[in-house]
């Protein structure tokens, strides 16, 4: 998507702190940041909700390109520290289930109706010479921003979660010694705004927000402003 760019054609876009009319007809909504300056049109559209379609599965090219981005990802010495389980429920019912079942309890509530699941993990040392990667939880960052940025472009939804039972997923995909699960991802299309139940309308109409920059980005040195 070009900067600036919209898709008026597929999505409504929403911005406002109040709930959306039923109009009678499907509409999806969007929720894009209100930055201070102009951004990427991709950037500013990607955000992490939690109501996703449970009856339409994510086509399996579109799955690929999101792997294929994360694959492309920029790593220290080029390592690609990452590694990334796949679990797609209208592929493989017993690996989304095994999946689900990491998650805590608030986020099974929401996830149980995301087509996909992904696990994503960093390996804690290099391969060329076995020396610790203290960089490895950050690349495997890059190559998973990377992934919900292409599902983002590809009309998709995708939400990375923290809370999810980490010893269980080692358990549960057999993730050998050396690799750290840091995140599962969500991946999946947005029901349409009607649809959103009642209990999550608050969380998913309400505005995007964000500290101001003079919080967390300083000149020349720390804590001190353009």
């Amino acid at each position: 998507m070009r900067a600036g760019g919209g898709r008026s054609g597929r999505f409504n876009r929403y911005n406002g702190g109040q709930s959306p009319s039923n109009t009678g007809k499907a509409t999806m909504f969007e929720k894009k940041a209100i930055t201070s300056t102009p951004v990427n049109d991709l950037l500013a559209r990607r955000w992490s909700g939690v109501s996703y379609n449970p009856d339409r599965p994510v086509e399996a090219d579109k799955l690929s390109a999101c792997i294929e981005s994360a694959r492309w990802a920029p790593s220290c010495y080029g390592a690609q520290p990452w590694s990334f389980i796949v679990c797609d429920r209208s592929r493989d019912e017993a690996a989304w289930q095994a999946a689900l079942a990491c998650l805590v309890e608030a986020n099974r509530d929401w996830a149980q109706h995301a087509p996909a699941l992904i696990l994503a993990l960093a390996r804690e040392h290099f391969q060329h010479n076995d020396k610790p990667n203290r960089w490895a939880q950050y690349d495997t960052g890059a190559a998973a921003i990377s992934l919900c940025l292409q599902a983002t472009d590809l009309g998709l939804m995708a939400h990375q979660m923290g809370g999810f039972d980490v010893d269980q997923s080692i358990t549960a995909f057999d993730v050998p010694a050396g690799h750290t699960p840091m995140a599962m991802i969500a991946i999946g299309y947005q029901t349409a705004q009607e649809d959103v139940p009642e209990k999550r309308r608050e969380r998913e109409f309400a505005p995007r927000r964000r500290n101001p920059l003079k919080e967390h980005f300083f000149f020349g040195a720390w804590g001190k402003g353009s």
